[in-house]
């Protein structure tokens, strides 16, 4: 089977990760990265060893022979990078969110039914080995009917009013910013684990700071360096509550939060059933919590020998090793690549999320602001 030649868009901090987690893949070469900033891109080329840099992705689709493009770069780039690589007929996977809006996320869908193409949205949670685990104890019934579900994705690093980033810019961002940075992998992982689309929402989104103070350093007219603050209005959503059903009837709930002291990357979630519950937390993402009612509760560790056919599939290292974030990312990437060198990504069902499955999770980041601003229940 000959190596994927796989090309990077993007040189941050999302785009560096992936650099890592390709290079733990069998039968990859990244053969070329791109960044609008060249000193940059070359920097990132000479540090990871890439034969080739560019500052236009479009320069680098006609020079070079490509299987796979990782779009890599803000939200509002997302779209125009997608479109261009389909359009040269070369595998997309794309960081979410899938476009900034659900208009570029449907157009996208239609340009796939014109190129067959592989497709697919980095929600690599569900990649997790205990979240497969979960998925597959809830699909063989053994914790009973799920009657509720919840979750929560609570952060901390916008908490003061001089906290600043792209994200909080709609132009940049989108217009919804929780809910589409973080409520989405809440969104897709419950889904996934459920086997079920949510189907309602009724949420209530909260903006703590309707101004932000930011900093820039600027020279004045003497030469000095100084620092000089402006203050920017915020139109997007610093957390947000959400009521949800799931298309059989399953209610739930999400908390969602970039204001939450002392919340690093808190994203658990749970399924309670008719015979016992099961809870996962992210930041101790190598075991599973099993609660009972007439025993003692469980927590199960992310060894082979401990889990059901469908987690051990993503559990490669020995019992008492962590697997954690990088690796979900990995097996992310790996289930992707598999479809394009099994040749099965034209499959209805993938383990992976396809672009349909990125604009589902789009349309409901809009049916929650529209939620929010007719104060009432949102079906999608």
């Amino acid at each position: 089977m000959k190596k994927l030649r796989i090309a990077i868009v993007g040189t941050g901090f999302i785009g560096k990760q992936h650099i890592e987690a390709i290079r733990r893949i069998p039968g990859t070469e990244i053969v070329a990265i791109a960044n609008d900033d060249l000193e940059v891109a070359k920097e990132v080329s000479e540090a990871q060893n890439i034969a080739h840099y560019y500052s236009d992705y479009r320069k680098m689709l006609e020079e070079e022979t490509l299987d796979v493009v990782h779009n890599c770069t803000p939200s509002a780039y997302h779209y125009p990078i997608n479109k261009a690589v389909i359009e040269k007929g070369i595998h997309i996977f794309c960081e979410k969110p899938l476009a900034l809006t659900t208009k570029e996320s449907q157009n996208l869908v239609e340009l796939l039914k014109q190129h067959q193409v592989a497709h697919g949205v980095n929600f690599n949670y569900r990649h997790n080995a205990m979240v497969q685990e979960m998925h597959s104890r809830v699909k063989n019934g053994s914790i009973g009917r799920v009657h509720t579900v919840s979750g929560e994705y609570l952060q901390d690093w916008l908490m003061y009013d001089t906290d600043y980033d792209w994200r909080l810019d709609p132009r940049i961002g989108g217009r919804g910013r929780a809910i589409s940075d973080i409520g989405s992998h809440c969104f897709d992982t419950l889904q996934f684990i459920t086997g079920k689309k949510i189907v309602g929402v009724n949420a209530r989104l909260v903006t703590i700071y309707p101004i932000r103070k930011v900093s820039t350093r600027v020279v004045d007219d003497s030469g000095e360096d100084r620092n000089q603050v402006r203050e920017v209005a915020i139109q997007s959503d610093d957390a947000a509550h959400i009521l949800l059903e799931l298309e059989d009837g399953t209610q739930g709930v999400l908390n969602i939060s970039q204001v939450f002291a002392g919340k690093k990357n808190a994203f658990s979630l749970h399924a309670c059933g008719e015979q016992a519950s099961l809870t996962w937390h992210q930041e101790q993402a190598d075991r599973l919590l099993v609660g009972n009612r007439n025993k003692g509760n469980e927590e199960i560790f992310a060894g082979a020998s401990y889990l059901t056919e469908e987690g051990r599939h993503y559990s490669t290292l020995p019992n008492g090793h962590p697997v954690g974030w990088a690796d979900a990312l990995r097996n992310s990437i790996h289930s992707f690549y598999n479809a394009v060198q099994n040749d099965s990504y034209r499959d209805t069902e993938q383990g992976y999320a396809t672009f349909e499955a990125g604009h589902y999770i789009m349309r409901l980041v809009d049916a929650c602001i529209k939620s929010h601003e007719e104060n009432s229940w949102v079906r999608i």
